[in-house]
């Protein structure tokens, strides 16, 4: 394999810095522009806060996929994960890819979540990354992310997490994946809203902010809504929920790509009742 110059770095950096703050799984945690740091509590948390998984006790896949994001095919980002829960933790696994033939990335993931008490919430996350750019070689790496979750009552969460723990890279070069620290909260308001606030700081960058609403108008329907800075956008998004499938899709804005949408589907296993609601019934009605 050829040794990664400069050249190399540089091209992702800025591929980097340009979809940094979208490629992200789920529709959901678009629409709350990664606010949920705190909340966490579907399939996609395996790439975000995988102790929000352990909050789960069903089985559940989810798919995502966006073909082109803002109009460009070379963004091309597609995830998928899966979460079985045991009696000793749940194990989730993950899949991702990012690129074009000039440039691509892949990402397997597995993890693990503990509820320690019902209150507190641990999770890790093993990512074994590849990275391909032509001309130029490929390398591999493997990166750590960790997790925690907690509930200071029955509708108040905080969450911290950080990715690449121990600062892996690709080749030589240093920082080539961002080691990213982020906290948040998370409060139900009510039955049917949520609201979330979340910073994250990547090192060498300014933290970036974010808030984001949901707002389960009726049983079948769900708004949400979020802000962040650090690149200031908002996002808008509605998720349709039915028997065993979730629907969720997201507006998206960027400062210098301007306008994307985003689509996404989870499968539930065990769709006796509303995600809320089994979580409820999980830790605090059982």
């Amino acid at each position: 394999m050829k040794k990664f110059s400069q050249l190399t770095l540089v091209v992702f950096l800025v591929l980097y810095s340009v979809i940094s703050a979208q490629v992200s799984p789920g529709a959901r945690q678009i629409a709350l522009s990664h606010s949920d740091a705190a909340l966490s509590n579907d399939v996609f948390a395996v790439f975000t806060n995988p102790a929000g998984l352990a909050q789960m006790n069903w089985r559940e896949l989810g798919v995502y996929y966006s073909p082109s994001p803002f109009g460009v095919n070379e963004l091309a980002n597609a995830y998928a994960a899966y979460i079985e829960p045991f009696s000793f933790g749940n194990l989730a696994i993950g899949y991702m890819q990012y690129g074009f033939e000039l440039y691509k990335e892949n990402k397997i993931a597995l993890s693990y979540s503990s509820n320690v008490d019902n209150k507190l919430f641990v999770g890790v996350t093993g990512l074994y990354q590849n990275l391909s750019i032509e001309r130029y070689g490929n390398d591999n790496t493997f990166t750590i992310n960790l997790g925690a979750l907690y509930y200071l009552s029955d509708i108040t969460r905080l969450g911290v997490y950080t990715h690449n723990l121990f600062r892996a890279t690709y080749g030589s070069e240093p920082d080539q994946i961002p080691f990213v620290l982020g906290f948040g909260a998370s409060y139900d308001f009510n039955e049917d809203i949520t609201f979330n606030g979340s910073v994250e700081k990547e090192i060498d960058f300014d933290p970036s902010f974010r808030l984001g609403v949901e707002y389960s108008i009726i049983e079948y329907l769900t708004l949400r809504s979020g802000f962040m800075s650090e690149p200031s956008s908002y996002s808008v998004g509605v998720g349709i929920h039915y028997s065993f499938l979730n629907l969720d899709y997201a507006f998206f804005s960027h400062p210098d790509l301007g306008l994307t949408h985003q689509m996404g589907i989870i499968i539930d296993f065990n769709p006796t009742s509303s995600r809320k609601e089994k979580i409820k019934q999980y830790l605090f009605l059982r």
